[in-house]
């Protein structure tokens, strides 16, 4: 169930992603307000290592991301909120699956804060303004199919 209730930041229909200054995999700066409303839908991820049912949800995305990316031309970023050790784990662990997202670290949990995420995992939809159009907590088998109207 969407839960745009609980969204502190989206009090208007036209919110923008807070700016939070994270890292990606490659160790550059990447500002968040500055990911969405290029002209693409996006999708934000926070997921961690150790979560279960972060993973399912990510290897099922997976298995639809490049038609998504061909028929929308969709950009996936997934917020690890990983702390400490376990956030070196997060590059290797991409790399072995051979996802093809966008990885950013969120190790101290701002931009998971900004965003009012109290579990994970936790996904967000943005159409091509920029504008969150969906947005759920939890992940039961199959709903990554639901993502897919919400790209259009």
């Amino acid at each position: 169930m969407c839960c745009m209730v609980c969204l502190g930041f989206l009090m208007s229909a036209k919110a923008v992603l807070p700016s939070v200054a994270l890292q990606n995999a490659e160790g550059k700066t990447v500002h968040t307000d500055q990911i969405a409303g290029q002209g693409y839908p996006v999708i934000i991820s926070f997921f961690a290592t150790w979560c279960k049912p972060c993973l399912r949800e990510l290897k099922a995305i997976d298995e639809y991301y490049e038609d998504w990316q061909e028929e929308t031309g969709v950009k996936m970023y997934i917020v690890s909120i990983d702390q400490g050790q376990d956030s070196k784990k997060v590059v290797p662990m991409v790399d072995g699956y051979g996802w093809e997202y966008e990885v950013l670290l969120d190790p101290n949990g701002e931009f998971k804060r900004a965003m009012n995420v109290q579990n994970v995992p936790h996904i967000f939809v943005l159409n091509s303004q920029g504008e969150v159009v969906y947005n759920h907590a939890g992940y039961t088998d199959g709903s990554e199919t639901d993502l897919r109207q919400y790209l259009k």
